[in-house]
């Protein structure tokens, strides 16, 4: 037995279930079952090989050393080139900090603002670390509920409403993990305009899935609203975009302020990125973005048939999932929890999914879909459900 006495905040610290999943898929998967897995987030196409090719060349190269722990200076201008094409906005290089994936700037804006006595809102449901970082800081989190009368867009009126002198952060994620919703222009005008009223509060903006939108619908970047960028932090990367989830590779653009101690954060925790892995950001910025227009329309395609079929199944209802990659259908006319639908479906039809519960109380009665997978694969994953239902 240890005599091992850990620091109390590690009971705060929560986890990932999409990860446990996996892990489970991939035991009953070793076990000789036949598994569909469409709970992990991560698309299920390849790095294109151009950016491949770039990480690979690098190592050839001698890239074998440190490197700014801000990032490469060819890295971080070729991000505001790929900013400034994207959204129209001009972002000065110094203001980019490229870290190893989103999570570290999710972790570094939390602890950068909370500490016991404040307060940090969050989207619920939501990307569960959001709330385990929150709880590990000390901070009180305050869930910005989500709901499917709103197509999963906040509602500024209550988020605005929801401020008090101890909230330093207000977390935001649009297009959302899990639900795929997409927030509308006009919301967001509205809480830009109401948080006049409030210059104690940051935001931080999660924008990862910004490329990934389906049916005319426009991502609106929170860069592109002048009166805030002295206290935002736009986060974003290649993970999704480019199919990159296991290179480890992200950024944020940070408000002056917040440069300096995100900078010193950076070399505290991990020193630098690895040389190759930014080399291959660069070919992927800079590079062609067929691939990135190919996968987007693939899985447009798989959203326009999973939804269809969720929406066939009985006691099930799923919206039309505006962006990412995930559905989050109702499935309370089942009769189950969340939970005993994930577990029922991946024991018994072997199919992988996300209890809604795994992203925060609002998510009770869903369960939530990746599409990042075959559009054969989801027809099977569908019928296998559907028998059991």
């Amino acid at each position: 037995m240890t005599g091992m006495i850990f620091a109390d905040s590690l009971s705060r610290l929560g986890t990932e279930s999409a990860f446990t999943i996996l892990a489970r898929a991939q035991k009953l998967a070793s076990e000789g079952r036949d598994i569909i897995n469409l709970g992990i987030g991560q698309p299920d196409f390849q790095t294109p090989d151009h950016i491949v090719e770039a990480g690979i060349k690098a190592l050839r190269d001698g890239h074998h050393g440190y490197t700014p722990a801000n990032g490469l200076p060819a890295l971080r201008e070729a991000v505001t080139a790929d900013l400034h094409r994207r959204h129209g906005v001009e972002v000065n290089p110094d203001n980019v900090v490229v870290v190893p994936g989103g999570k570290p700037t999710m972790f570094f804006a939390v602890l950068m603002f909370g500490q016991p006595g404040t307060e940090i809102m969050y989207p619920n449901p939501g990307f569960p670390i959001y709330e385990s970082v929150i709880r590990y800081s000390g901070a009180k989190p305050v869930p910005i509920a989500l709901k499917e009368e709103n197509d999963f867009a906040f509602s500024a009126e209550e988020v605005l409403a929801q401020i008090t002198p101890a909230t330093r952060l207000i977390i935001i994620n649009s297009p959302a993990n899990p639900t795929g919703g997409v927030t509308p222009r006009e919301e967001i005008d509205k809480l830009v305009a109401g948080l006049a009223d409030h210059p104690h509060v940051a935001l931080m903006s999660d924008e990862i899935y910004s490329n990934m939108l389906y049916g005319g619908r426009e991502h609106v970047s929170l860069l592109q609203y002048p009166e805030i960028r002295d206290r935002l932090i736009m986060l974003d990367g290649w993970s999704k975009t480019y199919a990159m989830t296991g290179w480890r590779l992200g950024y944020a653009v940070w408000p002056d302020a917040a440069v300096d101690h995100v900078t010193r954060l950076c070399i505290n925790d991990h020193s630098c990125v690895n040389a190759a892995t930014q080399y291959a950001g660069i070919a992927a910025l800079n590079g062609p973005q067929q691939p990135v227009y190919d996968m987007v329309a693939e899985f447009d395609k798989r959203r326009e048939v999973i939804v269809r079929e969720l929406n066939a199944l009985q006691g099930v209802t799923c919206t039309d999932a505006a962006g990412a990659f995930y559905a989050f259908p109702n499935i309370t006319g089942t009769g189950m929890t969340s939970a005993e639908a994930q577990n029922l479906f991946l024991d018994e039809a072997g199919v992988a999914t996300v209890a809604g519960t795994s992203f925060g109380e609002w998510g009770e009665g869903y369960v939530r879909f990746s599409y990042a997978n075959s559009t054969e694969n989801i027809l099977e994953a569908i019928a296998r459900i559907r028998k059991l239902l």
